[in-house]
């Protein structure tokens, strides 16, 4: 390469560099103010109320029509607590979106196990 095209390609990388750095700025950026969707929401994963995930607002089911949901794996962890009077473990998922999402399922539910399923095949470098 000539000098010339050594300093056109090196202007293209810091032009790309800078563009970048706005990039992840934006994306990190927080929103503030008025808006609906502050706080985590929290996403039930079981077909007891007429859909594969739901939400409940006021303890009344809230279908979710989405088929997807897609984000980052932040944390996964099993939860004893009461349902109906008796103790039992959930598994509680949270999903890095354009909010955080907790996903709820039973431990011992097809969804827990097709998603622990689907974790245990990922390399640790799509784990990163």
């Amino acid at each position: 390469m000539n000098p010339q095209e050594n300093a056109e390609l090196l202007a293209a990388l810091m032009r790309q560099e800078e563009l970048l750095k706005q990039l992840i700025a934006s994306i990190n950026k927080p929103k503030l103010g008025l808006h609906s969707d502050a706080g985590s929401s929290k996403i039930y994963c079981n077909r007891h109320n007429g859909s594969l995930w739901y939400t409940l607002n006021n303890s009344e089911a809230s279908a979710i029509n989405q088929t997807a949901l897609t984000g980052y794996l932040r944390e996964l962890k099993f939860e004893k607590c009461e349902r109906r009077g008796k103790e039992v473990y959930k598994l509680l998922i949270t999903i890095q979106a354009d909010r955080p999402y907790i996903l709820e399922s039973g431990h011992d539910t097809h969804f827990a196990k097709s998603v622990l399923a689907a974790i245990a095949t990922l390399t640790p470098q799509q784990l990163y």
